[in-house]
């Protein structure tokens, strides 16, 4: 699959905008404490409905298990429209993230502030920030949501290598690939 690479995300090279909020673990999440303690974090909007995210489960899960020993982590962030899709409210969210096992937060945006805030426009979107706050990639997880084993270009993996060794990231970012964000009416 082809990924269209943008000239770039509004927030690449800004300080990604903070945030408190709920965790299916029950506990209120502030990225601020996570900056302190990590290199790097990789924000993702996720919801429980949408197949692209489905799709990316176990990578994700792969990719936070091997974070770890990196001091980096991800963060996923549900900002869909409960309304609409009664699937992705929050008592839905700790199955889900039960279900599939997650290794890492999954945290909700009642408010869709912090998915605007991010100018977040797909499940999955992600953003990478580093160690300062500061968005370095933004876009898509990889070249092929459809086939894992297909993958060309690991575009966040590529990232966060990048970003760790201090190296230079390109691209900065890529189209997101995945369902629309369900926005309140």
């Amino acid at each position: 699959m082809f990924q269209l690479l943008r000239m770039n995300s509004p927030l690449i090279g800004q300080y990604a905008p903070d945030f408190e909020l709920p965790g299916v673990d029950g506990a209120i999440h502030h990225l601020a404490r996570y900056l302190e303690r990590h290199r790097a974090i990789v924000v993702v909007f996720l919801c429980n409905h949408c197949p692209y995210v489905k799709l990316y489960l176990d990578r994700l899960k792969q990719l936070q298990s091997e974070l770890r020993s990196q001091k980096a982590m991800l963060i996923g962030i549900n900002p869909n429209d409960e309304k609409q899709f009664p699937e992705d409210a929050y008592e839905k969210m700790q199955t889900f993230a039960a279900d599939h096992q997650f290794n890492f937060l999954y945290l909700r945006d009642m408010n869709q502030d912090v998915a605007q805030s991010f100018k977040a426009e797909k499940t999955p979107h992600v953003f990478l920030l580093d160690q300062k706050g500061i968005v370095r990639y933004a876009g898509a997880i990889d070249d092929n949501a459809q086939d894992s084993t297909a993958v060309k270009v690991p575009y966040l993996k590529n990232a966060i290598a990048a970003l760790l060794n201090e190296d230079a990231i390109a691209p900065v970012s890529t189209n997101p690939v995945g369902c629309s964000i369900k926005w309140r009416a």
